[in-house]
């Protein structure tokens, strides 16, 4: 249902996509996952059909998204400078969904928004930032689109509220299976939730795979400095860190035993995707070991 090949996007000079290439087939929830401005927002963009590639192949439900009719009744983006009709208050803003996507679910969005302690009466400008995302990733699971983008629909909710989201979501999800692509910071949050990750680094595809192959990509190995860095020779090394009398690397998983005095620690997917989308600058640790400040 999402085809992507060789995509390119470019802003005048500056490339922000290239030799992007990836496919998703069947409903999922796929956490779109990268640094900032790694294009995670101008690829949902793209899919969207609100901006236009510069290169490659992007066909979505077997259509090139840009300014398609068929795309666009199919598809819901959620984001977080989404405006609505500023003389509609949430009411109407909510009945009138149903105009727009044949699968409006107009009763549901009225009681997640009475759950959530918002009045319908308020008008969407009026709104508190995380009031606001509240309402859009409302609207946007409301829509039941078979494409659902949801560009950092959690920005600006607290903790409580963001849990209660990512139930709706995932219950949503069963109810009315379809592609569901979310990109956010909260990797952390949304293992549980996602089947799949879509890593960005670098404009370019780094990983997609499932939750579960992406933990076991690496492991950290953890212990004394003068045990754990002559084991290091037989580890393709991802990173390494360095707390007070405690020296811990990242490798790459493997079946080699553990050398004595080493212990092994399991990862989660967000660890992981931070050691693989770490810098060539190395890390924080790096800076400061070779800083000439220290010296």
């Amino acid at each position: 249902m999402i085809v992507c090949e060789q995509v390119e996007k470019r802003y005048g000079r500056k490339t922000i996509l290239t030799q992007l290439s990836f496919e998703i087939t069947e409903p999922k929830i796929i956490g779109l996952i990268g640094r900032n401005g790694v294009g995670k927002s101008t690829l949902l963009k793209i899919l969207a059909g609100h901006v236009k590639t510069s290169a490659g192949k992007t066909e979505v439900i077997g259509k090139r998204p840009f300014q398609n009719l068929t795309v666009a009744a199919n598809t819901i983006f959620i984001e977080d400078g989404m405006t609505f009709p500023s003389v509609m208050n949430l009411e109407e803003i909510l009945k009138s969904g149903e105009k727009f996507y044949k699968n409006f679910a107009t009763d549901l969005a009225f009681e997640l928004l009475k759950f959530s302690r918002i009045s319908d009466k308020n008008h969407h400008q009026h709104l508190s930032k995380g009031q606001k995302a509240v309402f859009n990733l409302i609207y946007g699971i409301a829509s039941r689109c078979a494409i659902t983008l949801l560009d950092e629909p959690m920005n600006g909710m607290d903790e409580t509220i963001r849990d209660d989201m990512y139930r709706i979501i995932l219950k949503d999800f069963l109810a009315y299976p379809r592609i569901m692509i979310i990109s956010s910071h909260y990797l952390n949050e949304m293992e549980h939730l996602i089947e799949e990750i879509l890593l960005l680094h670098e404009g370019k595809v780094e990983l997609f795979a499932p939750v579960e192959e992406v933990q076991s990509l690496a492991i950290k190995l953890v212990g004394q400095k003068e045990n754990v860095e002559p084991a290091l020779k037989a580890y393709e090394v991802l990173a390494t860190y360095e707390n007070g009398p405690i020296f811990e690397a990242i490798v790459k998983n493997s079946e080699l035993p553990l050398p004595e005095g080493v212990r092994m620690q399991n990862l989660s997917a967000s660890d992981v995707c931070k050691v693989l989308t770490t810098s060539k600058g190395g890390s924080v640790d790096d800076i400061y070991r070779n800083s000439k400040s220290n010296v």
